[in-house]
Order: structure tokens, then sequence, then C-alpha cells
């Protein structure tokens, strides 16, 4: 069970509130697939995905896109034309590298348009530098 490969069809980016107010965002993010198809001839299933990014009143990121998913293609088709859902193991694999995906894209497209990032960035702490310790030859008297 792997991804072979990851394409995005459909990048899009739009800011709904004018820029310099200041209020309270809430981001909310979610990663769905929408279809899955399976290819016999060449024993993949092909994975039809949506990103959204909704910061509630100010604007959306939306991605679509295809994942080429091998190994349990079969039972991977199987499963989700029966009950609408993916097993444990590859819907893990497939939701996370649609994060790992689209994730950097989003961060990108919303500064373009002015949108915080939809994740906390890492803070940058800076220290002062540490006053540099004399050499002694490491015997204490007293």
């Amino acid at each position: 069970m792997t991804v072979s490969r990851t394409e995005l069809l459909n990048v899009e980016a739009k800011r709904a509130g004018m820029i310099g107010q200041k209020m309270n965002i809430r981001i909310d993010i979610n990663s769905n697939v929408s279809q899955i198809y399976y290819l016999p001839e060449e024993e993949i299933a092909r994975v039809d995905f949506r990103f959204v990014a909704t910061y509630t009143g100010l604007g959306t990121v939306n991605i679509e896109g295809r994942i080429t998913y091998k190994g349990e293609a079969k039972d991977l088709y199987e499963k989700w034309t029966e009950t609408g859902q993916m097993p444990e193991g590859p819907a893990q694999e497939i939701h996370s590298t649609i994060m790992k995906t689209c994730m950097p894209v989003a961060v990108i497209l919303s500064r373009e348009v002015n949108l915080p990032p939809p994740m906390p960035l890492p803070p940058v702490n800076i220290k002062g530098k540490k006053p540099k310790r004399t050499q002694s030859s490491g015997i204490e008297v007293a």
C-alpha cells in the first residue's frame, strides 16, 4: 500500500474581508475524499480529494487534486463502493498525503491574498549571547 503520485488539479484562494481590520479569526481545515476509481489494467486506485481551509468571515483556500494509490487498490475501491469508507491503513496514508501536499501550498496561497497562514508557525526566540567562560585548570582551591 503506497501513494505513488499526487497531483493538484485546482487551487483557489479568496479573501472576502477588508485588509487592516482587526478581528478574531477561526481557521477550519478539512480534507475529504470525493471519489475513488479502480483502474484494473494498471492495478491502481485513483483517489480524488478536496482540501479546504476556511477563515470564518474572511476567506477560503480550496485545493482539489488526485492521488494514485498502488498496493491494496482493489480492496480500497471495494470498501469505498460498499460503505463509503476507506480501510483504516490506506485512509491514514491518503489523508496524511493530502495534508503534507496541500498545507505548504495553502500557506503560500494565504500569503498571496493577505490571510494568516492556516497553521501556527513556530516561534523564533533570540537570546543574548552567553558570556564566555574563562578557561581554568579544572582544580578548585579553597
